[in-house]
């Protein structure tokens, strides 16, 4: 072969040890969450925890927390995924500066300091806002279900729930009896199984049977007094906001009666046959998906700004209905930002005659306008124009507001919410490999999501940012 080719020599030993600095371009994502994390972020709660000054020293926090948004916003999340990463991949040998944290240490930082974690999302957000990417002009709100870390085949229904646990109740009941008999015959019976048996023989070990039976039982009282837990807040709720609702109407005002009506109703609720609970996450709901499946799953919720799609609020609910979390996320926006939206786009999910209420009089105390689907479209459904003339003085909430969206300014304002907020949760979803929740229970599953809505707000200030690098960017 005549063709010459460059030296290639596996076995080369270099004269000088080679730094991982050189191995990284300039504008590389890693090298701004390395500069987010040691010159930016304020890591106090997180430092501030480690107070026993005995022991064999842990891996310096900054490391640590270096990792997991690298690994969130790349979408490596499991700490199995990351201990490997940190050997196989530039990128995280460059953030551990060549250590190898395992995965369990991994795993318990996160979980011990999740309420740290979820509280950069708050940082992220100021760096946004200071950055110029928050202007609050027009925000949407929206949400999506993710599935918990929990088998949907891992509920059980509160009907069979009950059946199960009377049987074993009477199975338990007749082991105790069985055990009862054996032991006063004990004493006779002794010689008889030690030639049936052998010395050290057993024809059952009726106290492990006790107890593996006796355990599972506690797991069904356990599922069972929550789902009737959940049963009886939900009607003290409703009945008091009936009463709530009576008494304007009648133009009294009286929370001792709204309360002895919610104590009623939650005295004689009943839960549905069906209502469920879940062996693996107690916490978490059987819940319709945007495909039409039912998953285990919470109800992730984000508030969007149209700007550079930056979260401002985000949350997770285990009601699979939007409907509760109208005000509160609103709300929610305005405490993290300090700022009402001038307009709020919200799908047909959030809509009722309390949102709708809620909505009217939030434009009259803050300036806040919402708009609001009353009702989902068919496929290739059109929206209908709006009628002419004057709105009838009688009309409902809900048709003043379908009136609005049928408007020109109404038609062109509803027309953007998809494109602000539903881009953000397909990025959270591919980009994030945030599909799937890795932590369990509703404050596991608040804190992971908070944590990817940080590191969706960090890539979009990454973006911003450029070749400028962050302190330049934020002065």
């Amino acid at each position: 072969m005549g063709k010459r080719f460059r030296a290639f020599d596996p076995h080369q030993v270099l004269l000088l040890p080679p730094s991982l600095d050189d191995w990284l371009s300039e504008d590389h994502l890693a090298r701004f969450v390395a500069d987010l994390v040691d010159e930016t972020l304020d890591l106090t709660p997180i430092l501030d925890d480690y107070t026993e000054k005995r022991g064999y020293p842990p891996y310096d926090p900054r490391l640590m927390v270096r990792l997991l948004i690298y690994g969130y916003t790349t979408g490596v999340r499991s700490s199995r995924a990351i201990q490997r990463r940190c050997v196989d991949d530039v990128a995280f040998r460059f953030l551990a500066a060549d250590q190898a944290p395992d995965f369990r240490s991994i795993a318990r930082f996160r979980r011990r300091h999740l309420n740290a974690l979820a509280g950069l999302f708050l940082q992220s957000l100021h760096l946004a806002t200071k950055l110029g990417m928050v202007k609050l002009g027009r925000v949407a709100l929206d949400g999506t279900k993710l599935e918990a870390s929990a088998s949907k085949h891992k509920a059980m229904s509160y009907g069979r729930l009950v059946d199960k646990e009377e049987r074993l109740e009477a199975e338990i009941a007749e082991l105790e009896a069985k055990a009862a008999a054996l032991l006063a015959d004990a004493e006779a019976t002794d010689a008889t199984e030690d030639e049936r048996f052998g010395p050290d023989g057993k024809e059952v070990d009726l106290p492990a049977e006790l107890d593996r039976r006796e355990k599972r039982l506690a797991k069904l009282q356990a599922a069972r007094a929550q789902i009737e837990a959940e049963a009886a807040d939900k009607a003290r709720r409703h009945a008091q906001d009936k009463e709530r609702r009576r008494q304007e109407r009648a133009g009294s005002s009286d929370e001792q009666t709204v309360t002895d009506a919610g104590e009623k109703a939650a005295k004689t609720a009943r839960p549905k046959p069906k209502a469920q609970a879940n062996f693996t996450d107690p916490d978490s709901k059987i819940m319709k998906n945007s495909d039409g499946a039912y998953i285990q799953a919470y109800n992730a919720q984000a508030v969007v700004d149209e700007t550079h799609q930056v979260i401002t609020a985000a949350d997770v609910t285990t009601n699979p209905s939007d409907t509760l979390n109208y005000t509160a996320m609103l709300d929610q926006s305005t405490a993290n930002t300090g700022t009402h939206p001038k307009q709020a786009l919200v799908d047909a999910g959030y809509c009722s005659e309390t949102n709708l209420e809620a909505a009217r009089e939030r434009q009259l105390s803050c300036g806040t306008e919402t708009f609001m689907a009353t009702g989902r479209l068919k496929h290739d459904e059109q929206v209908p124009p709006a009628p002419r003339g004057r709105i009838p003085k009688d009309a409902t909430p809900k048709e003043r507001m379908a009136r609005k969206l049928r408007t020109k300014p109404g038609k062109a304002a509803y027309a953007r919410r998809k494109a602000i907020i539903e881009p953000v949760f397909g990025q959270i979803m591919t980009c994030q490999n945030g599909r799937q929740l890795l932590l369990r229970g509703e404050d596991g599953a608040r804190g992971e999501w908070r944590l990817l809505a940080t590191c969706h707000n960090l890539r979009k200030i990454f973006r911003h940012a450029g070749t400028v690098g962050l302190a330049t960017a934020t002065g």
